[in-house]
């Protein structure tokens, strides 16, 4: 082939994460990936798996940086045939480009807040280390919709960073899961739809409570955080969101309704806090022993409740509280942070060469009787098969009035359920508790989760 250039399927769907409708998986299946060599066309063969023939598209940019189909060939015999034929329509000067009335979402425009701008939205826009998530976030932007209209702003500021982040991730996230997203509402913040069913969707997080140049907890203090003060912070989160009543509004009645929550209280806290929801949402903690035959025996601990330091008591288990049947799941991940962009666009083929990433973490291991996870380090590059859902889990309320249908989710993601005393989880083939990325560069070493 002279002018199509193969790319990544990884940067593909980086670019047609949020074209392509999910319904398309059911009837076709993406073969080949090509680009002109500059971005401004990409071309597309796929399998028909109706009439077992091929078909190619051409796809350019319209003025929202949006890429579109231009040109569509269908029921050819051969890939061979596809291939020529894009080929050939890459070289061609004849294709119109897309127009419109929309101008793209500039995420990283400037509008003069420099002194209000978050230190690590600083880094993305210019530190050669994000350079992959600054590009990866950029293609993604394009497909956003601001609702509320504070976005930018919001996205570029110290109290509103992270929780954008939170959300541009958990946009990836449900795509990937092949949801589509009807933003009609201010409130909450999506409305996503899969099998002509929808899912009421609001995101939070668990904002900082300490200074952004702080140094992580240490061992000792992240375990006495754990035991009490880590699940108020959760518990202080939900409850806020529970007062917004959000399963009364006439949208979101009669659909599941879910709280995906997130924790940025501190310096790389979302590494250590697992276990800390998942005490609090069902109320137990799991001692483990070995019997004489070596297997693993699990013993529940039921926690009554934590204490904040005025002395007020707060009951454990939120599941088991007053209105939470409302909410059908909580949606938690240690991975929706600007690591997890940047991973994401490296091992796309996005950013620059420069920086190496390398990831490490404790993932779940699947050994019989295990007890402990698997600790895993591996250099991010464009062999690595992260997704966007890797490292997220589902856990369902066993009292929802409104239950989320396991079926929506894939095998990709983790899932919780409790019955009995016992939490029993689905894990996914690759499933982290935690990871940090440390980026590498010449004389220049920078950690970020």
């Amino acid at each position: 082939m002279k002018t199509a250039i193969p790319i990544n399927k990884k940067l593909f769907d980086i670019y047609l994460l949020f074209t392509r409708e999910p319904f398309v998986q059911y009837f076709s299946k993406e073969l080949e990936f090509y680009s002109n060599g500059n971005g401004g066309l990409l071309g597309l063969i796929s399998l028909d798996l109706t009439d077992n023939d091929y078909y190619g598209c051409i796809l350019s940019r319209d003025k929202a940086k949006q890429y579109r189909a231009e040109l569509i060939v269908a029921s050819l015999k051969t890939i061979e045939e596809a291939r020529k034929w894009i080929d050939e329509k890459m070289s061609s000067n004849s294709i119109t480009f897309h127009d419109n009335k929309f101008e793209f979402f500039d995420i990283f425009q400037n509008i003069g807040n420099e002194d209000k701008q978050h230190p690590f939205f600083k880094l993305l826009k210019s530190n050669v280390a994000f350079s992959s998530a600054n590009e990866a976030i950029k293609e993604i932007s394009y497909h956003y919709k601001d609702i509320d209209g504070n976005f930018i702003e919001q996205f570029q500021s110290v109290n509103g960073f992270d929780s954008r982040i939170w959300e541009l991730f958990l946009f990836c996230f449900f795509r990937e899961q092949f949801f589509s997203f009807k933003r009609n509402n201010y409130a909450p913040d999506f409305i996503v739809e899969k099998f002509n069913q929808e899912i009421a969707v609001e995101a939070v997080i668990i904002s900082r409570k300490t200074d952004i140049e702080s140094e992580p907890q240490k061992i000792e203090q992240i375990q006495e955080k754990l035991n009490n003060e880590t699940p108020l912070l959760f518990s202080s989160a939900l409850f806020d969101k529970m007062k917004k009543k959000y399963w009364e509004k006439n949208h979101v009645k009669g659909k599941p309704f879910v709280i995906a929550i997130a924790d940025f209280h501190d310096s790389m806290s979302m590494t250590w806090t697992y276990n800390a929801i998942l005490d609090y949402l069902y109320g137990y903690k799991y001692e483990h022993s070995f019997d004489k035959q070596g297997n693993l025996v699990i013993k529940p601990v039921k926690i009554d409740d934590y204490t904040k330091p005025n002395g007020t008591k707060i009951p454990s288990g939120f599941f088991f509280q007053p209105e939470s049947e409302n909410v059908s799941a909580i949606i938690f991940s240690s991975c929706g942070t600007l690591s997890k962009f940047n991973r994401m666009g490296k091992q796309a083929g996005l950013g620059s060469d420069i920086p190496i990433l390398i990831r490490m973490g404790a993932f779940y291991n699947h050994t019989p009787n295990a007890d402990k996870p698997n600790l895993v380090s591996y250099q991010v590059n464009e062999q690595s098969l992260e997704t966007w859902s890797e490292g997220t889990v589902v856990f369902h309320n066993p009292n929802a009035k409104i239950p989320l249908n396991p079926a929506f989710f894939d095998d990709k993601v983790a899932q919780s359920f409790f019955e009995d005393e016992f939490i029993y989880s689905k894990m996914p083939k690759i499933f982290p508790y935690t990871s940090f990325t440390q980026n590498l560069l010449p004389k220049n070493t920078i950690r970020k989760k």
